[in-house]
């Protein structure tokens, strides 16, 4: 509970004083920290094609997303913080697997509303309807998505399931260009490219095969 809290907290409050590139950035860092914590605290086996897919996505997040000289500062360690609180509830989440899916989110869904209901008050902003329609469905994907982790952390070892979370570039990339015409740069392409030949090159491998 208090890993799922401060991950969002900290993450929200980056996006505050960071570009969101900047934080995203920070935030991919997670995938590595994963891999590395998953064969010291869970005895998984990481072999050097994990690694590598790790590492080389990682570059691909750099080439794509392109951080900014900002990244040396105060809110850029706590997008890190943010980063590392994720790992650990990776894992934290796959020791726990035979907990009953339902038990997970709500606990990690528990804390994170008590901490809004707390600070809520300071400098509250009356939302309007379309505001609480986007609030609505931002709370009903973010459960469907957190059900989705919980599910594929109980079938597959942490180190194999974090990876996939680089694909997020490439949503951004499509969900930018269809929702509002955003249209990539060069370098947003290469890095999801990698990203993509990456994941592609260890499903061929059968590293992601369950």
């Amino acid at each position: 509970v208090t890993l799922s809290t401060l991950e969002v907290a900290a993450f929200f409050l980056a996006t505050v004083y960071l570009p969101l590139a900047d934080v995203i950035t920070y935030y991919l860092a997670a995938p590595i920290f994963v891999t590395a914590l998953s064969a010291l605290v869970l005895r998984e086996h990481v072999g050097w094609r994990r690694w590598s897919a790790v590492l080389i996505g990682f570059c691909g997040v750099l080439i794509a997303l392109r951080p900014s000289t900002q990244t040396v500062s105060w809110p850029a360690m706590i997008a890190l913080g943010s980063s590392l609180s994720f790992a650990f509830l990776m894992l934290i989440t796959r020791s726990l697997r035979a907990t009953p899916d339902i038990v997970l989110t709500t606990s990690q869904f528990g804390g994170t509303f008590l901490l809004g209901a707390l600070l809520s008050p300071i400098g509250w902003v009356t939302p309007t309807l379309g505001s609480l329609g986007l609030f609505a469905v931002a709370g009903v994907t973010s459960v469907v998505a957190l059900l989705c982790i919980n599910r594929s952390l109980k079938l597959a070892p942490a180190s194999v399931v974090v990876p996939y979370q680089y694909s997020m570039i490439v949503w951004a990339v499509i969900f930018g260009f269809v929702v509002w015409g955003d249209v990539p740069s060069i370098s947003t392409l290469v890095g999801a490219a990698i990203i993509i030949t990456m994941q592609n090159y260890l499903a061929a491998a059968g590293e992601f095969v369950l």
